[in-house]
């Protein structure tokens, strides 16, 4: 099959059956990768190699999530979610494997792997809750292309909700007193991570995970993760312009990176119903310049829980749901 004849079926293509055909399937999967592999294309100019490596990675998702695979010992079906770079299986036991959609990202794994790791021998064990687990951590060969990817697998908790979910629950915005208690749990999460020696570099909505009734909250996605002083890797394309400028420009982060885009997830959860003297905190954590913002997470925790007193009284615990 040529290249040319492989992107028109990939992208012609209505469903699995019409790509793969029903009567040897695997034999047209490895006819289309072989007609895409990016290493197969020879001198093919910019714009086919790219329709190429768009059509291989479709593919090659789409025939991973029509099987039911074993990674390791670990049987994966349908992807229970799709994330920024890799899409994640359930594995029973309350674990989710986490596979790269492509190869070029296993240095982003890696990047996780490392930050569990530090997390979990670095860490005050009592805040360990507040990420993720790290269960198991290897590399696999596909059988088909030949291409090498990190897997990661972590613990994982039931009823977990991102801010995205939160958000759409409540699109006109949540009352403060609801946000500060996701506030106070996230600074705990980075208080523990900058105090181990790792900078999140990716605190956004996708990757704040809360319990509703328990108040409980885990930061998930540390595969953009670097330490003090160290360059973020990558930016999530949607989330771009959540950045501060020291991530799009190239520049060292640190623990004030993640207290700046934490405030960020505030205000966009808020929506205008913040106090002015929450308004003035957040712009605060905001400020342009890295040297100017909040470094220490558990000092800025002590002076958040000052500002909710003088506007909500003593902490009380306020009962919270996804369906308002």
């Amino acid at each position: 099959m040529r290249t040319d004849e492989a992107i028109r079926l990939v992208g012609g293509a209505r469903d699995d059956d019409e790509l793969f055909g029903l009567d040897e399937p695997q034999s047209r999967y490895r006819e289309l990768v072989a007609a895409l592999h990016p290493d197969r294309l020879g001198s093919a100019g910019p714009g086919v190699r790219a329709e190429a490596t768009a059509a291989f990675v479709e593919v090659t998702t789409r025939w991973r999530n029509r099987q039911v695979i074993e990674l390791h010992g670990y049987r994966c079906g349908q992807p229970v979610h799709s994330g920024d770079l890799a899409d994640l299986y359930d594995v029973g036991q309350d674990r989710l494997l986490k596979l790269p959609r492509v190869p070029h990202d296993n240095d982003l794994m890696l990047r996780e792997e490392r930050a569990l790791r530090q997390l979990a021998e670095r860490g005050d064990p009592r805040w360990l809750p507040y990420v993720p687990r790290l269960v198991d951590s290897f590399a696999h060969q596909d059988t088909a292309t030949r291409a090498e990817r990190r897997i990661n697998v972590l613990a994982t908790a039931p009823g977990l909700h991102s801010l995205v979910e939160v958000r759409q629950a409540y699109p006109d915005g949540l009352d403060a007193r609801d946000v500060a208690w996701m506030w106070r749990r996230l600074l705990v999460a980075l208080g523990l991570a900058h105090r181990a020696g790792v900078v999140h570099g990716a605190v956004l909505p996708p990757h704040v995970l809360i319990e509703p009734e328990a108040h409980g909250v885990v930061l998930v996605d540390w595969c953009f993760s670097t330490e003090p002083g160290g360059v973020v890797p990558a930016m999530v394309p949607d989330y771009q312009d959540w950045y501060p400028p020291e991530v799009t420009g190239g520049q060292p982060a640190g623990p004030g990176t993640d207290i700046a885009m934490a405030a960020h997830c505030m205000a966009w959860l808020m929506d205008g119903h913040a106090p002015a003297e929450l308004r003035a905190f957040i712009k605060g954590c905001r400020q342009p310049h890295l040297a100017a913002r909040p470094d220490d997470a558990w000092r800025l925790l002590g002076e958040l829980d000052e500002v909710l007193e003088r506007l909500y009284g003593p902490r009380t615990f306020r009962p919270f749901t996804l369906n308002p």
